[in-house]
């Protein structure tokens, strides 16, 4: 993969996706362990985005490296580097567990619907084991949703400060107009 696109980082545009998806993926998975409506109707779609933000990750952490070794070596960066090699782990066991709950429910709620035409039940319950189950793999969803999640944002503050840390912003005072390029 090609480390710049135009002039530009492609790991800048890559990485985009991730801080978009993972964060979808996390407040998905979250809504699908906690709330039953969201479960059956979203849980598959928040499967896909789940794998597809877990896709993502290995690109952005490529085109890093890449973009790493074009750049002076500082310790923000350093700081960066090792925080976004610790993300797939986090997002792709989410993705695992939430799938596993999802299936788990699926195919309990598949299997009330066998029981014949014109009847309308509802889903039973887990019970006794499948429920220890549903339970850990909520636990452990959530739990792994969390840490993702604040991981991302602790990778993007990072990589911020690495980019951008030795800028200085000044905001102008009000009624302050910026001189035209042609004064």
């Amino acid at each position: 993969m090609p480390t710049f696109i135009s002039n530009l980082p492609v790991h800048v545009m890559v990485v985009h996706a991730v801080v978009v998806l993972v964060p979808l993926a996390v407040l998905g998975s979250i809504a699908v362990v906690l709330w039953p409506a969201a479960r059956r109707r979203y849980g598959w779609l928040v499967v896909v985005l789940a794998a597809v933000a877990t896709g993502c990750i290995p690109i952005a952490t490529d085109t890093g490296d890449a973009l790493e070794h074009s750049l002076p070596r500082t310790d923000l960066m350093a700081v960066h580097t090792h925080l976004g090699d610790q993300l797939l782990p986090f997002v792709a066991a989410m993705f695992v567990f939430v799938t596993a709950f999802v299936a788990l429910h699926q195919r309990n709620g598949t299997a009330a619907r066998r029981e014949g035409p014109g009847t309308m039940t509802a889903a039973p319950a887990l019970t006794g084991g499948l429920r220890i189950v549903a339970v850990v793999l909520a636990a452990l969803t959530v739990a792994l949703a969390v840490v993702s999640g604040v991981q991302v944002f602790r990778i993007g503050e990072s990589g911020a400060r690495a980019a951008w840390g030795d800028v200085q912003y000044i905001t102008p005072a009000p009624g302050h107009r910026p001189p035209d390029e042609s004064d």
